[in-house]
């Protein structure tokens, strides 16, 4: 008669055993994320210059494709007719828009950067009168050496930073060469974006089931709907939030002009701009202008009060009527998911083409975690 082998493991041992398989497993694949996402941040780094400008060529090719479409199915035009028209109008447009407010627009900014000494002098003496015994603290721990150590560390990096924006007369010739490496791939943007206009195909993915022969069907599928998923999310968020942001400049531009703002026409267009970024226009402009309007000659709580409401009344009507009839539900992002994302892939991509991707990225990650989930993690 056999003896029957006791098991090797216990019921308890074998789930402790599974757990810590699961639990290695699940590490591992952060592990593998982290890695690629971090040679990925590199790889940006190291040539964004070369990518940023096909990458936005490629973006406004998404955001016009429908427009040279139009031109051709009702004007009756060739392609090529099709995107030249659409160059044309859009070079008279700039022009338009350059004559009838860029002087004005340049001037404000001119003026803007002149007068920060004048408003960092007056926020000095307001801080003094108001505030004199805070000062006189501040200035105590100034003279700290730790601390003193730590402010000449910060002033330091930010003069390389600025360095690097703005090089001396003494790096003049790395400057001229990165000015010009800048211009050039400005200039490249039109030429990449008039051969994307120009294939003959309205949909980039049409073709890409052809090159995808060595996965199977189920997982070919896969990987071109959630490519088309993010090309979709990639135009209805840039779209949406170009003329979204168009919108919010021009109505804060005129709120803070009629309220009597200085330079309330170039922070307007700027602020309303910088919402490209979710709330980072905000934000940096709320920043600005509230010790604007609260030091600036003739101004006070009342100004300040009265760009308050312009900001209040610009973002509710952003967030009843603009976002919900240009955007509707893209993204689906709850507005904490959206901040953490905007410094989530800023931080990770090392720079703006993080925080400019972030909604898009995250919409993405959303959309492949609920395919995955539906159909390999469902019993």
């Amino acid at each position: 008669m056999a003896v029957e082998t006791p098991p090797l493991l216990s019921p308890a041992q074998r789930k402790l055993v599974g757990f810590a398989l699961g639990f290695g497993a699940v590490v591992g694949i952060f592990a593998l994320i982290s890695l690629v996402m971090a040679g990925l941040g590199q790889f940006l780094r190291s040539f964004s210059s070369v990518i940023w400008p096909i990458a936005t060529a490629g973006i406004l090719a998404l955001i016009l494709r429908p427009v040279v479409a139009i031109f051709q199915r009702r004007l009756k035009l060739p392609r090529l007719t099709s995107v030249i028209l659409l160059y044309g109008l859009f070079v008279l447009a700039v022009a338009g828009l350059l004559f009838a407010f860029a002087p004005a627009v340049i001037s404000q900014v001119i003026d803007f950067i002149a007068y920060l000494p004048v408003l960092w002098q007056n926020t000095l003496k307001w801080g003094e009168l108001h505030f004199p015994d805070w000062l006189s603290v501040a200035r105590r721990h100034l003279e700290n050496p730790a601390i003193k150590g730590v402010l000449d560390s910060l002033t330091q990096q930010a003069q390389d930073l600025l360095a690097q924006i703005a090089p001396s007369l003494k790096q003049a010739g790395a400057g001229i060469f990165g000015l010009f490496g800048f211009v050039a791939s400005l200039a490249i943007i039109p030429v990449y974006l008039f051969f994307f206009l120009l294939s003959g195909t309205n949909d980039p993915t049409q073709k890409l089931p052809e090159h995808l022969t060595f996965l199977k069907p189920q997982h070919r599928d896969d990987v071109v709907f959630l490519i088309r998923e993010f090309l979709g999310i990639i135009v209805a968020f840039f779209r949406g939030q170009i003329l979204i942001g168009l919108i919010m400049g021009v109505l804060l531009a005129i709120g803070f002009s009629i309220g009597g703002l200085r330079f309330g026409l170039a922070l307007g267009l700027l602020v309303g701009l910088l919402n490209i970024v979710p709330y980072l226009g905000s934000i940096l402009g709320l920043s600005i202008v509230i010790p604007l309007a609260f030091l600036q000659p003739g101004g006070g709580t009342g100004l300040v009060g009265l760009c308050l409401g312009v900001f209040v009344a610009v973002q509710l009507i952003e967030s009843w009527l603009l976002t919900p009839r240009i955007m509707g539900e893209q993204t689906g992002l709850h507005p904490v998911a959206i901040i953490f994302a905007i410094f989530f892939w800023g931080h990770a991509f090392d720079g703006v083409l993080g925080m400019l991707l972030a909604v898009p990225l995250t919409a993405f990650v959303v959309t492949a975690w609920r395919l995955a989930r539906h159909k390999y993690f469902t019993a």
